[in-house]
C-alpha cells in the first residue's frame, strides 16, 4: 500500500513532464498591415500583491507607447517600468501577435518582476503570480500547427523595487534564447 502511495506521489510531481503540448490556435485571417512591437495600457496607484487586483486597476487603463518586444530588464530601483514613464505601482495590459517561422513544438519561458499570466493563440502559456524578483516561470511546451501569426495578451504588474519582463523560446528541445523584437506586432 505505501509502495503505491509513493509511487503516485512520485508520477503527479512528474505529470508535467509527460504533459502534452499546448495546442495553439494562428490569428485566422492572418493579420496585415502590423506595427513592430506590442500595444500596452496602463494603469497606475495600485499597491496590489498579485494578478487580481492588477485586473481592478487596469479597468481605468490608459494607452502608453507600445513595447518594442518582451525583453525589459529593468535592474534597480528608480527606472521606469516598461514604456510607463514611472517605476512603481504599474499595471499593463498587454496584445498583439506573436510570429512563429516555422511549424512544430516549442519550449516557452517567461520572467516578470513581479506578476504576469499571458496567453497565446487563445491558450494559457503562464501564470506566475505574486511579488517575486526577477525570476523564470516554469517552461511550456506548445505545439505550433501552421507558421505565422498567433495572437498574445498578457496582463503584468510591477509593485515595487526593480523590474523585469522577458520571453525566451527554443524549438524541437533547442535551448532557450529571447524572443527577438521583430517577432511581435500589433494592430492590422
Amino acid at each position: 500500500m505505501k509502495r503505491s502511495a509513493c509511487l503516485l506521489a512520485v508520477l503527479a510531481m512528474t505529470g508535467a513532464a509527460w504533459a502534452d503540448p499546448v495546442k495553439l490556435t494562428p490569428a485566422n485571417p492572418q493579420p496585415s498591415g502590423l506595427t513592430q512591437g506590442l500595444a500596452v495600457s496602463y494603469g497606475f496607484g495600485s499597491g496590489g500583491r498579485n494578478l487580481a487586483e492588477t485586473s481592478k486597476t487596469l479597468s481605468n487603463a490608459k494607452a502608453g507607447k507600445p513595447l518594442m518586444g518582451l525583453s525589459y530588464l529593468e535592474g534597480s530601483d528608480g527606472e521606469e517600468t516598461l514604456t510607463s514613464g514611472t517605476d512603481h505601482k504599474v499595471a499593463a495590459a498587454i496584445s498583439g501577435y506573436i510570429k512563429f517561422d516555422a511549424a512544430g513544438t516549442y519550449n516557452l519561458q517567461f520572467y516578470s518582476n513581479d506578476g504576469l499570466k499571458a496567453s497565446i493563440g487563445g491558450q494559457q502559456v503562464v501564470f506566475h503570480d505574486g511579488v517575486h524578483g526577477c525570476d523564470p516561470s516554469e517552461v511550456t511546451q506548445v505545439e505550433v500547427p501552421s507558421a505565422g501569426w498567433y495572437a498574445l495578451e498578457a496582463t503584468y504588474f510591477q509593485r515595487k523595487g526593480g523590474a523585469c519582463l522577458m520571453m525566451d523560446w527554443a524549438q524541437g528541445g533547442g535551448e532557450l534564447e529571447p524572443v527577438p523584437d521583430e517577432a511581435f506586432a500589433f494592430g492590422g
